[in-house]
């Protein structure tokens, strides 16, 4: 019997644990435009200690043990025709190919900032790009964050940790950052904050200059549509949550209005027999979850199921952020709950516990040195 082959497009966090899982039971290809794992996560270790954070967070596929069964493809995702069921790339040398599939996993994610972008790049690609963000706020005195994400706020108290001389300001638009978080959360968090010496203004919108993509950082005054005065620093950090999902390689019916993948509760897309999705390209929820609280066991047993004619199972999402937001500080790493308590691990069991065994054995299977 032929196996069934599944294309999983896109091998950010939640393509590669899916196509991990798959791998045991179907061949499985995976595309992706970065030769490792870039991950999105902890943008303010990824910018202040970029060397501890390509540690963790930046891994050449052949590392995951797990992915040994998977072909992976450096390419961009151009295209898909979802009758003949093929989707369509285009290498860096400008070359187009295809590849056929039984069942599509669209895990493309989103555009947010110049930390997290679809370009095809090259290792070097991404080794000049965490160098000069790096050098960019070393070099400056003052920095502002603006936004009241996990992004904005651990980038403030990371930066401040690192460089406790430049001076560090939080500008976020609400009554508190964190907002889909538990209140609690913001509570402790903000302690920290002052702790470390960042300066914290709500109520704060800034102007976002026209044609501007929050895609890099600037210099300069930033202007606020709420009245306040405009303030200026040597770097400006944007992480204000202006998302754009990866889909402009996808026909308009399989997205919403606002270019994210409609999906059914199963994460199947509407219409579309054989084509699944996960993570922050999925329309699931307003918080687009499933990214962030492992469905991709879910996905893996239902791209299965539907294989087989069997029953799918529905994902059912939380209704408040939760886990980290500041990433693993010189004292330990604070996970917090959906009631916004925290658990925390010591400093010392990061390295000798979460990350080698829970992490990477645990969740990826094993990563290789």
């Amino acid at each position: 019997m032929t196996r069934k082959r599944v294309v999983v497009a896109g091998l950010g966090d939640s393509g590669i644990l899916t196509a991990i899982r798959l791998a045991k039971h179907v061949d499985v290809v995976g595309i992706s435009a970065k030769p490792a794992l870039v991950s999105g996560q902890e943008l303010g270790l990824r910018l202040s200690r970029p060397d501890d954070w390509s540690r963790d967070y930046c891994i050449a596929f052949d590392r995951f043990r797990g992915l040994d069964r998977v072909r992976t493809v450096h390419a961009r995702l151009v295209g898909v025709d979802p009758v003949a069921r093929r989707v369509v790339v285009e290498r860096d040398d400008g070359t187009s190919a295809t590849e056929d599939y039984d069942a599509l996993v669209i895990s493309t994610g989103v555009t947010n900032g110049f930390w997290r972008r679809p370009t095809l790049q090259s290792a070097d690609d991404v080794a000049a790009d965490l160098r000069t963000a790096h050098a960019r706020i070393a070099d400056a005195t003052s920095v502002v964050v603006i936004g009241g994400g996990a992004a904005a706020v651990s980038s403030a108290a990371n930066l401040a940790r690192t460089w406790p001389h430049t001076r560090v300001d939080l500008y976020h638009p609400g009554q508190r950052p964190l907002p889909t978080h538990h209140p609690r959360v913001w509570a402790r968090i903000h302690r920290r904050l002052r702790d470390l010496g960042v300066g914290v203004h709500g109520g704060h919108r800034a102007v976002v200059p026209d044609g501007f993509g929050c895609d890099e950082i600037t210099t300069g005054a930033v202007q606020w549509s709420t009245g306040q005065e405009p303030v200026t620093a040597d770097a400006v950090l944007w992480a204000i949550g202006r998302v754009t999902p990866n889909t402009g390689w996808l026909p308009s019916d399989m997205t919403d209005d606002d270019g994210f993948v409609r999906v059914t509760p199963d994460l199947r897309v509407a219409g579309r027999p054989g084509v699944f999705a996960i993570g922050d390209v999925a329309a699931t929820d307003p918080l687009r979850s499933s990214a962030r609280n492992r469905a991709d066991g879910l996905l893996a047993h239902n791209v299965r199921a539907d294989f087989a004619g069997g029953p799918l199972r529905d994902y059912r999402a939380p209704t408040r952020r939760w886990g980290s937001v500041l990433g693993a500080q010189p004292d330990g790493l604070e996970v917090f709950t959906p009631d916004g308590r925290a658990v925390r691990f010591p400093a010392w069991s990061v390295g000798r516990v979460l990350q080698p065994l829970i992490v990477r054995r645990g969740i990826y299977g094993g990563v290789r040195p």
